[in-house]
């Protein structure tokens, strides 16, 4: 038998965000004949153990390396990276521990996402210890992003991207098509059982059993669409006034000044219907929340993915959602959910009120995302998707090793 590829993960972030679960699936489902999983993960700046390495250390068969990393690279200039991380990041204990690190494991990918931070770790480690880098893009790229960001992207020797939509965005900004691979999300579907019982959620919110609920379940900015759903909903209700809508999440950090959530519940009072949407918060139910509704939506604008909606799919819920972004590679309109152009409040809510209305299309389309979630987007597949990229990166002309 060949020698197994090391791989090493590398988590600076403290927080647990969807980039760090899709990158545990995809730990977690490696095939360990063949792979050797490495973590370097933050231990965390202050008191406590961060949500990060909390998850990350449970995962079985992985070697974890608690790392201190370097403070974030946030928006800075980047125009002189390379030397700092030489002069800088090549200063610090851990990162030349963390260097010998991968030399003395035999690492051949060192595999991070692109925010700042990791990309330019990422970077740097690789090319100091002649491994080849991996930056999984989760986000459309553009011109915006931080210098730091945008010179690990150009830098990294390949690059994952979460859809086909990211991907062009990518090779928009010049990256070469053949250092880009689509590795389309997935999930661990055993963690989404539609049998599960909603109705403690229902009794819970005080929300009737007969009752008709729509829910969202997301991070609260303006490019979530939560406006427009408001919007959307005081349309429908004066034809179904027995429904209830959940918006479900927090404040994003995106949220620059003042709360989006107060906006949101102006802006339901204004419509008239606060009386009859809940705003939950965060909640670490979500396949609970699933259970108890009829019909799930997120009117995000150019959403890049939308891990959200294979949950809502999972647990045979039709979702709502908007024509553009990454979401129709996710979302088949017509066959499990419904798309309307963006900003079209009016077709937004017809579709909304197509499912609530009609008992029979929601569960057809219920069942039909179920299955394919189950055939197409399982974290295994995506991480089979990961082991025939790190194949091809490994043996591409220009490989080191």
């Amino acid at each position: 038998m060949s020698e197994k590829i090391g791989v090493l993960f590398l988590q600076a972030q403290q927080g647990f965000g969807a980039d760090s679960a899709v990158h545990a699936d995809i730990i977690a489902n490696l095939d360990r004949e063949k792979f050797n999983v490495h973590i370097a993960c933050t231990g965390g700046d202050g008191d406590g153990v961060p949500p990060s390495l909390a998850i990350l250390r449970k995962l079985p068969n992985v070697s974890l390396r608690v790392t201190r990393f370097a403070p974030s690279l946030g928006k800075r200039d980047g125009a002189a990276l390379w030397h700092a991380a030489r002069a800088g990041l090549a200063l610090s204990a851990d990162f030349v521990a963390l260097s010998r690190y991968i030399a003395r494991e035999r690492i051949r990918i060192v595999h991070s996402t692109e925010r700042p931070r990791d990309a330019v770790y990422n970077v740097t480690l690789a090319k100091l210890t002649r491994a080849r880098s991996v930056v999984h893009v989760h986000v459309k790229w553009s011109p915006e992003y931080s210098k730091p960001a945008k010179w690990g992207v150009q830098h990294a020797d390949a690059v994952f991207s979460i859809s086909r939509y990211v991907t062009q965005s990518l090779l928009a900004m010049g990256k070469p098509s053949a250092r880009v691979h689509t590795v389309l999300n997935g999930i661990e579907t055993a963690k989404w059982d539609p049998n599960l019982d909603g109705g403690q959620v229902r009794r819970e919110l005080g929300i009737a059993s007969d009752a008709l609920v729509l829910a969202s379940v997301s991070r609260l900015f303006s490019w979530k669409g939560q406006r427009e759903l408001l919007r959307a909903f005081a349309l429908l209700r004066a034809e179904l006034p027995n429904v209830r809508l959940l918006i479900v999440g927090a404040d994003a950090e995106e949220v620059q000044a003042g709360s989006f959530t107060e906006e949101l519940k102006a802006l339901a009072r204004e419509l008239g219907v606060v009386e009859h949407v809940l705003f939950t918060g965060p909640r670490s139910d979500v396949p609970r929340i699933m259970a108890a509704i009829d019909v799930f939506t997120m009117p995000s604008f150019e959403e890049p993915f939308g891990l959200v909606f294979l949950e809502a799919m999972a647990m045979k819920k039709p979702v709502v959602a908007i024509d553009n972004g990454g979401t129709p590679e996710v979302v088949e309109h017509g066959r499990s959910g419904l798309l309307s152009p963006p900003w079209d409040v009016p077709q937004l809510a017809a579709n909304i009120l197509t499912l609530l209305k009609d008992r029979d299309l929601r569960a057809t389309m219920g069942a039909y995302g179920r299955a394919q979630v189950l055939e197409r987007f399982s974290a295994r597949r995506m991480a089979q998707d990961a082991e025939a990229a790190y194949a091809r990166i490994l043996h591409s002309p220009h490989s080191p090793h």
